[in-house]
């Protein structure tokens, strides 16, 4: 078997049959971080790191661990050395994903070389020279990659004019938006009073009380839903849960509009009373609720500094206990909402097996994210899902990726690992091949897209 050959990531026949009959399906990304406006502009990449790695945290945090000094990764070096830099190194990170998906993301390009410090330059000036192709815009990417549908992650105060430029360019509804109130919600952040002033700004009322917020976010919710929204995503390092006194987060909320000290337990209350008053939005629109947990935020002090929030310094924590909050929220909202559980941590697949099973179909398992989404991860989350839940019920696959390139090359590594894991069942004899690959067929389009709505 050669590198990324024909056969790449499948080890038997009938995996390699049932990739055969996924491997040109649709793409439908129910969750990524695109950036909008530069789909309305549709206007080429400038160069290939831009679109290689100038927004993959993936990328940054490996090259740190490949000793590349950061003016070479965020900081004020051109694109074309920070691409030598990256090519300088990448030998060292055979057998990480990046690896793969860079040289995946080469050969959409047509580049089929294997990326090192020989031939960076070269393999540089042509990729750019591909990128400046009048086919190579944005837009004509995702249409060479059979992306249909996609929803993108978006802030409540977003006004969403280039997700209506887009779809009206692209004659059907493309890219939907997705309401993610997480700034609303983490009412400890330094920055969360300015965030109530831009709530109140952009929606013309005094924010003095957490009824007042409720109301400003249901307009905005109503607002997303105006404009194709079907969806929503909340991301908490731990599940807060559902059950929460009302009064009591409404104390919290005036108690932080004055600037004043928080404790564990009003922060986790007023969290809650949060969540369950998006779960009711949600209900009310029949939304899928997206719920991503486990991620600890910014491990490392110098690059949170120097860079912010989402640069590649995050991580899990395995002590974490997600169980008690999780069944509590699945509890209150049972029967009513559409839920997706994302599991950072891949020793929490437990956890989320064991409840999710305990619920109605209503309650999905997501993707293969952060920790997971590699094909090692994926590879245990379907087999331990499979095995313990249904994989019936898994959510299908999304990119979580600010890279356009991406929605191709994650989509195709999980559904080699989807048809390698399955094939594997046919092989050993534990169920029909046909309907293992009607299972593939389902996971890779039709599921996701008839249960996210898109």
């Amino acid at each position: 078997m050669a590198f990324l050959d024909e056969n790449y990531l499948l080890s038997n026949a009938s995996g390699a049959r049932i990739f055969s009959a996924i491997k040109d399906l649709p793409v439908v990304d129910a969750h990524n971080h695109a950036n909008v406006k530069e789909l309305a502009e549709n206007r080429n990449y400038p160069d290939a790191w831009q679109l290689f790695a100038g927004t993959d945290h993936y990328v940054w945090s490996t090259m740190r661990r490949c000793g590349v000094p950061e003016e070479f990764i965020t900081g004020k070096r051109s694109n074309r050395e920070k691409f030598l830099a990256l090519a300088k190194v990448f030998p060292l990170m055979v057998g990480n994903p990046v690896y793969e998906w860079i040289h995946l993301d080469l050969r959409t390009l047509g580049i089929s070389k294997l990326l090192n410090e020989a031939n960076a330059g070269e393999i540089y000036d042509r990729a750019n020279a591909v990128l400046a192709r009048s086919d190579m815009k944005p837009l004509s990417i995702l249409k060479k990659l059979n992306v249909v549908a996609m929803c993108s992650t978006d802030d409540p105060c977003d006004t969403l004019e280039h997700h209506r430029e887009v779809n009206a360019v692209w004659g059907a509804t493309l890219v939907r938006p997705t309401w993610r109130p997480d700034a609303a919600m983490n009412i400890a952040a330094p920055a969360w009073r300015d965030y109530m002033k831009r709530v109140s700004d952009r929606f013309g009322n005094p924010l003095k009380s957490l009824d007042d917020l409720f109301a400003a976010l249901r307009a905005s919710h109503d607002f997303f839903a105006a404009n194709n929204c079907v969806v929503s995503d909340h991301g908490v390092e731990l599940i807060p849960g559902a059950t929460a006194d009302r009064e009591a987060a409404a104390a919290t909320f005036r108690k932080a509009l004055e600037g004043k000290e928080l404790s564990a337990a009003e922060i986790m209350n007023y969290q809650r009373a949060f969540m369950m008053f998006a779960a009711t939005l949600d209900i009310e629109k029949d939304w899928v609720f997206q719920l991503h947990f486990g991620a600890s935020r910014n491990f490392r002090k110098s690059i949170y500094e120097k860079l912010g929030p989402d640069s590649g310094v995050d991580g899990g924590n395995f002590f974490q206990d997600q169980q008690p909050g999780m069944v509590d929220f699945l509890n209150a909202t049972d029967g009513k909402l559409k839920t997706v559980l994302y599991c950072f941590d891949p020793n929490h697949l437990s956890t989320v097996a064991s409840v999710a099973r305990a619920f109605s179909s209503k309650v999905k398992i997501g993707a293969p994210w952060w920790q997971c989404d590699n094909p090692i991860g994926m590879k245990r989350q379907l087999e331990y899902f499979g095995s313990v839940d249904l994989l019936s019920n898994c959510a299908g696959m999304v990119s979580d990726s600010r890279k356009l390139l991406s929605y191709g090359s994650r989509h195709e590594m999980f559904r080699r690992v989807l048809a390698d894991v399955l094939g594997t069942m046919a092989e050993l004899g534990q169920a029909p091949y046909e309907l293992l690959e009607a299972l593939a067929v389902r996971l890779s389009f039709e599921a996701p897209r008839q249960f996210f709505g898109i």
